[in-house]
C-alpha cells in the first residue's frame, strides 16, 4: 500500500503541504464533537487538535486506498463506491454498509434535486408533490444527524436496540 500522508505533495516535490490544507478546520472538529456531548460539557484546545489530526489522517488513509484503485483502473475521479470500497479493504467493515445505504440516499436526494432544477428551468409544470419519505431530509442525511447523535449509524451509543439507527 502507497504511503497516502507523507509529508510531500502528489508531485512528488520536497515541499511541505501547509498545515491548513492539511487538516480539517478546528472549528468545524469542534463542532462534531459538541453534537454528542451534553451541553455543559467543555472540550480542550488539546482534545480538539488531537481530533482533528486524526480524523484528518483517517480521510487522508481512506481517501488513499480509493485513490489507488482508481489509479489500478485507470480512472482519474475517486467516488463514493470507491471510498465504500477503501473501508471495506482497511478493514472498516462496520462502516461498509451504512456508508453504502447514505451513498444511496445521497443519490436519491441529489437526484430529486436535479430533477426539480431542470423543471424550473424547463418552464413546465411543477413537479408532483413528494409523498415518499426521504430519511436523508428528515435529519438523518447528508446534512443533518437522524436519530441519536450518529449519521450512519454503524455504532449506535445510545442502547443496543437497533431500531433507533438512522438507515
Amino acid at each position: 500500500m502507497a504511503d497516502h500522508h507523507g509529508g510531500q505533495p502528489a508531485g512528488g516535490s520536497s515541499e511541505e503541504i501547509k498545515e491548513q490544507d492539511r487538516l480539517l478546520p478546528i472549528a468545524n472538529v469542534g463542532r462534531i464533537m459538541k453534537q454528542i456531548l451534553p451541553p455543559n460539557a467543555k472540550i480542550s484546545k488539546e482534545a480538539k487538535e488531537t481530533m482533528q489530526e486524526c480524523v484528518s489522517e483517517f480521510i487522508s488513509f481512506v481517501t488513499g486506498e480509493a485513490s489507488d484503485k482508481c489509479h489500478k483502473e485507470k480512472r482519474k475521479t475517486v467516488n463514493g463506491d470507491d471510498v465504500c470500497w477503501a473501508f471495506g479493504a482497511l478493514g472498516f467493515d462496520d462502516y461498509v454498509d451504512p456508508m453504502r445505504r447514505y451513498l444511496h440516499k445521497y443519490r436519491e436526494l441529489e437526484g430529486d434535486r436535479a430533477a426539480a432544477a431542470a423543471s424550473s428551468r424547463g418552464g413546465g409544470p411543477p413537479p408532483p408533490p413528494d409523498n415518499h419519505h426521504h430519511p436523508s431530509t428528515s435529519g438523518a442525511g447528508p446534512s443533518g444527524a437522524g436519530t441519536g447523535h450518529f449519521m450512519f449509524g454503524a455504532i449506535d451509543r445510545s442502547d443496543n436496540n437497533s431500531s433507533s439507527r438512522p438507515f
